[in-house]
């Protein structure tokens, strides 16, 4: 094989060989390819700030049972970052004296994972004109959207009365309670967060 011949060789060689390797590839060489879904690059505080614009609590209801567990919890790491509101309902405003005893006391136990938590105690306190009310004392809670203060008769709000909208997740405060409620059926007080449906505290009722 004269010189000339040889070089030819090389030439379609060096031609033919790459080609052959392009062509064949997909049929021995795997490519794997895992993209995460595009998040919308918001902060958890940002989402919780976005989440609580929507028109009405209703709406966040509705959102809520359409988000992950994952979704749910980014937005609750968000609202515990803010400070949320203090509010202090001293004893004379509530016309509450040392004549008045606590019927029913009892200390909140918190989830406790870093943004369900509340914790202070929880007194069912009457009135002279008869009427009852549920007192927070030295009372905190992680910040959330749509807290409420429910009696209900277990930890997961199976049954309940509601007493309203949490007036501030830090602070001395007084909620007023139906004339009808049946303490030996609800005789425990929750945190609620109403757009997730989770807890974030309980506290047993319980005589003194």
């Amino acid at each position: 094989m004269n010189k000339k011949t040889i070089i030819i060789l090389i030439i379609i060689a060096a031609i033919v060989i790459p080609v052959g390797i392009y062509i064949a590839s997909p049929l021995f060489i795997n490519t794997t390819v895992n993209e995460p879904l595009p998040t919308s690059g918001l902060t958890d505080l940002q989402k919780f700030q976005e989440f609580m614009s929507m028109n009405n609590e209703q709406e966040r209801v509705e959102k809520g049972q359409q988000m992950t567990t994952e979704e749910k919890n980014a937005i609750l790491r968000g609202a515990a970052q803010t400070n949320g509101s203090t509010v202090n309902q001293n004893m004379t405003e509530a016309e509450i004296t040392l004549g008045y005893p606590s019927l029913l006391i009892g200390e909140f136990v918190g989830v406790n994972d870093g943004i369900h938590n509340a914790e202070g105690r929880v007194k069912v306190i009457r009135l002279d004109d008869g009427s009852m009310i549920l007192r927070l004392e030295n009372f905190k809670a992680t910040n959330g959207p749509d807290l409420y203060v429910y009696l209900a008769t277990d930890n997961g709000a199976s049954d309940f009365v509601n007493l309203g909208r949490l007036k501030g997740n830090i602070g001395n405060q007084n909620y007023d309670i139906p004339e009808s409620t049946d303490f030996s059926r609800y005789d425990t007080a929750l945190i609620w967060c109403k757009a997730f449906s989770v807890l974030f505290g309980s506290a047993k009722l319980e005589q003194q």
